[in-house]
């Protein structure tokens, strides 16, 4: 199967030996993305900034791919704090069309 990675000079680079994204047979993988930003390296401190943050990181992914958030299939949102599940639900909800992601 042929694959293509991915990758933008505006992500922060990846910290292991994994491709930001692979496209491949018609569809993307995208690694998970971090509310971390590529200039400074650092995350923010609010977790809603960090939402808005790993999504814009992951909109250059799928921009870079010829693709955009209408696209996406399936994600998986981590958090280390339950309580901040209708921040980031809010932004995400914002950030998806329906149908929303899987």
């Amino acid at each position: 199967m042929s694959k293509t990675a991915i990758h933008s000079d505006l992500l922060p680079k990846a910290a292991g030996p994994y491709s930001p994204a692979i496209a491949a047979a018609g569809l993307l993988f995208v690694s998970g993305q971090l509310g971390i930003d590529a200039q400074s390296g650092l995350m923010p401190d609010s977790v809603e900034d960090q939402a808005r943050l790993a999504l814009a990181n992951l909109g250059t992914l799928l921009k870079e791919a010829g693709r955009g958030p209408e696209d996406v299939l399936k994600t998986t949102v981590l958090l280390t704090d339950m309580a901040d599940f209708a921040a980031v639900n809010q932004i995400y909800g914002a950030y998806f069309p329906s149908p929303y992601p899987a």
